[in-house]
């Protein structure tokens, strides 16, 4: 995982949390999605299940601390999805 990459990548549209990453890639507006390794399975496993049935690309990252300063948010985030321009 390259922290230039993402940051650059998570500086375009994005959402953050499950609720909103789920409907975005449901509705096709998804480019990418970012999931934190130390999030909960229970909640990444149907993220990662429609990311594979809607063919979009999944990055993992080390922890939600990590990707939520990625995103500089002050907060953890266990999925954030960049949108499609």
């Amino acid at each position: 995982w390259s922290s230039d990459v993402c940051s650059s990548d998570l500086a375009a549209a994005k959402v953050v949390g499950v609720k909103q990453s789920r409907k975005a890639i449901r509705d096709g507006k998804a480019a990418r999605v970012y999931i934190a390794l130390d999030a909960e399975q229970r909640v990444l496993r149907p993220i990662c299940d429609l990311c594979r049935d809607m063919d979009v690309p999944v990055e993992e990252v080390a922890t939600m601390a990590e990707l939520g300063d990625a995103c500089m948010i002050d907060v953890g985030a266990a999925v954030v999805t960049v949108l499609a321009e």
